[in-house]
């Protein structure tokens, strides 16, 4: 096995379109986002390919047809069985409305052949159907039914998924030998601290008060340093994981620009690059996240903190070897025989 011998920088994005929050929040109230994240997506690229970066784009299966008739015949033979029902996306499939301007918020076959067509990024699934494996109700075979289809239609453009980021990072681990068996070698996990596990969406006056807690706490993890550097080593990941798929842990969700909190940002941005510093110094991986929607509203504002962080990079790429990496290709980095 080659062992890694400089500090990794991945970036994954979560590209979701309206499948992401539709249980949660409607077109109306998120439409600026929602109608600038193609823009967003567009500038997050050119700057990524300015700075040599590259980027890792977990896109969910649903955004790979060019509309409604072109998705149905992709879709699964059997769907989850959440008891939740809210949660189950194939409702929404017969709700969208015609017309292109509609059909933007649920298809992206275009911009994904775009991003193709760029050979330095990767694009990897979000499942098929912003599936959450940590809901009650649902099964393995029902995921492994999602990810056939996330499979299926990805190839259908020329894309060959070989890597995850599960929904609301809902790593249910049961799952990832169906993962490993159908060509999936890596995974982002999530930062092994409290306020970062994964909640599902079951009911009751603790759950509730333990999501509200975790909210608090990532927060305040956000601008001050309650939780670490959340940086690691690949080399013990591998370890770890070699006979499953790998676990690639989330360091940081990089949050959207606040105008409540504006003089908090230069905090934010300090916690980023010090914990990067680390990485770059102690040869392990920072894994930096967010969502294409999150730049939506308060565009140039977000992408400045981005031109921020990637400034930053490019001195710990000079002074000590700082190497940016898409989930596959360290994956497939650190794996190599």
């Amino acid at each position: 096995m080659t062992k890694a011998n400089n500090g990794t920088f991945v970036i994954s994005l979560d590209f979701e379109l309206q499948w992401g929050i539709f249980d949660v929040i409607s077109i109306n109230s998120y439409r600026e986002n929602l109608e600038n994240t193609r823009g967003a997506l567009k500038q997050i690229l050119d700057l990524s390919d300015k700075n040599d970066i590259r980027l890792t784009i977990a896109t969910v299966g649903f955004l790979f047809a060019k509309d409604r008739e072109d998705l149905k015949p992709f879709l699964p033979p059997i769907i989850p069985s959440y008891a939740n029902s809210k949660l189950n996306a194939y409702k929404e499939i017969e709700k969208i409305g015609s017309g292109e301007h509609k059909q933007a918020y649920y298809f992206a076959q275009d911009i994904i052949k775009n991003i193709l067509d760029n050979t330095r990024h990767e694009i990897c699934t979000h499942t098929f159907s912003h599936y959450y494996c940590g809901e009650k109700g649902q099964n393995n075979k029902e995921f492994e039914a999602d990810l056939k289809s996330a499979k299926k239609i990805g190839k259908n453009v020329g894309v060959d998924v070989a890597s995850i980021v599960f929904p609301r990072n809902q790593v249910n681990e049961t799952y990832l030998e169906s993962c490993r068996d159908h060509g999936i070698t890596s995974y982002r996990g999530t930062e092994t601290s409290f306020p970062y596990t994964a909640c599902n969406s079951k009911g009751g006056l603790i759950q509730k008060l333990e999501i509200i807690c975790k909210r608090a706490l990532r927060l305040l993890d956000s601008y001050a340093n309650i939780c670490g550097s959340s940086t690691y080593n690949v080399n013990l990941i591998n370890e770890v994981n070699s006979n499953s798929c790998i676990n690639l842990p989330s360091s940081r969700f990089l949050r959207p620009y606040n105008e409540k909190l504006s003089f908090l940002e230069s905090l934010k941005i300090k916690r980023i690059k010090k914990a990067m510093t680390y990485a770059a110094k102690n040869n392990e991986l920072y894994h930096l996240w967010w969502h294409p929607h999150n730049f939506g509203k308060n565009m140039a504002q977000n992408l400045k903190n981005l031109e921020l962080i990637y400034d930053h990079y490019s001195i710990l790429q000079k002074k000590y070897g700082f190497k940016s990496e898409t989930m596959n290709s360290l994956t497939e980095k650190i794996t190599k025989i």
